[in-house]
């Protein structure tokens, strides 16, 4: 199956969802990471890192939009994109390699960087658009709570 990569329209368009949602998870009072899962066009589900608002110890923000978008079959998947504000963690990109979500769009890996070669072995698609926005929101946030960062990410203070 060929692998359909967004239009740089449809990139913008949908990391400013996922912006939103990372800008719920900050007033809320968590991290603000934010991601949405697309399939041929619309929004099947979104999400926000909510590890700090209901005390989860995986609830981050790509986890949260692929159970927000419920129970999808094999085939959706395959031809779904995953947008994140930041670069998916081990976990994460786990989750997209298990259900062989294609495409992953980040908005910054300059704060921290996955696994993105090891995904990109795999053959999923990875875009780095290196978005101002999303990395000065992460940038001001680890500065401003690099305890809570630390924990997020699995690294000893």
């Amino acid at each position: 199956m060929e692998i359909k990569i967004p239009s740089e329209e449809e990139m913008k368009r949908f990391m400013a969802k996922a912006m939103v949602e990372a800008q719920i998870g900050l007033a809320t009072g968590g991290i603000p990471i934010g991601s949405v899962l697309v399939i041929d066009g619309k929004i099947v589900g979104r999400g926000h890192n909510q590890r700090m608002q209901k005390g989860s110890a995986i609830l981050h923000a790509e986890m949260d939009a692929i159970e927000n978008a419920g129970r999808l079959s094999p085939s959706e998947y395959s031809k779904a994109t995953l947008y994140s504000t930041l670069s998916p963690c081990d976990m994460c990109s786990g989750a997209a390699l298990l259900y062989g979500i294609p495409v992953i769009i980040v908005g910054e890996n300059k704060t921290f960087q996955g696994p993105e070669d090891y995904v990109r072995s795999r053959g999923v698609h990875v875009v780095v658009l290196q978005d101002e926005r999303c990395i000065e929101m992460m940038e001001e946030f680890t500065k401003d709570n690099p305890g809570i960062w630390n924990e997020d990410i699995g690294e000893k203070d």
